[in-house]
């Protein structure tokens, strides 16, 4: 005889059977996404809390879902998840050619430094030759006059008496005094140029 009591047992066997497959397809859909594409927030949660639950930044939860402060979320508020995955994507797609290329960018080498200007060489002062500055002698002392006398000083050269009696000149012949004109500037100064140097400081020789 069919008993109401079983049956009524046998429904509910059926009926939790469904509830307890209901509930274990729901976890195992929980367990196979690491995040939720929208979480409802329950007593208790912060965003510091549910950043550390589903491995994100409170910054990344507060971007996406348009939070101004942080630390103010409250209980039923939906946050999705779904934008991070996707802005960090595309974050780091846009980022690897970027790092790549510097990667392959080849490495600058320095310039050496573009030497300093040398400043300009200041040009040395004309050279006299001996001819030039004996001549330049005779024009200035007597103008080439064998019979030009300034006191004791006599002839092209314009020699000393002491002077002529030590290296000749005192005739009127131009060779005879311009050799002893020559033997007295060896004798003192060396050379014609050394000896029109010191008439040009001094105006004597």
């Amino acid at each position: 005889m069919f008993s109401f009591k079983k049956s009524l047992t046998i429904a509910a066997g059926v009926a939790g059977a469904f509830a307890f497959g209901a509930s274990n397809a729901s976890a195992d859909t929980t367990s196979a996404q690491n995040t939720p594409t929208d979480y409802v927030v329950k007593s208790g949660d912060t965003l510091n809390k549910i950043s550390k639950e589903f491995n994100l930044s409170v910054d990344t939860i507060a971007t996406n879902n348009n939070i101004n402060n942080v630390d103010l979320i409250v209980v039923g508020q939906h946050l999705s998840f779904v934008e991070k995955t996707t802005a960090a994507a595309a974050s780091q797609q846009a980022t690897a050619p970027v790092q790549q290329a510097v990667a392959d960018a080849p490495a600058v080498q320095a310039q050496p430094a573009a030497p300093a200007a040398q400043p300009a060489a200041t040009p040395a002062a004309p050279q006299v030759s001996s001819s030039a500055a004996l001549d330049a002698l005779i024009s200035r002392e007597s103008s080439g006059n064998v019979n030009a006398t300034n006191g004791q000083y006599y002839g092209i050269g314009q020699l000393s008496a002491q002077a002529r009696a030590v290296y000749g000149g005192n005739s009127t012949d131009y060779n005879d005094q311009l050799n002893a004109m020559k033997s007295y500037i060896s004798a003192r100064y060396g050379s014609a140029e050394n000896a029109w140097a010191h008439s040009q400081a001094t105006g004597w020789y």
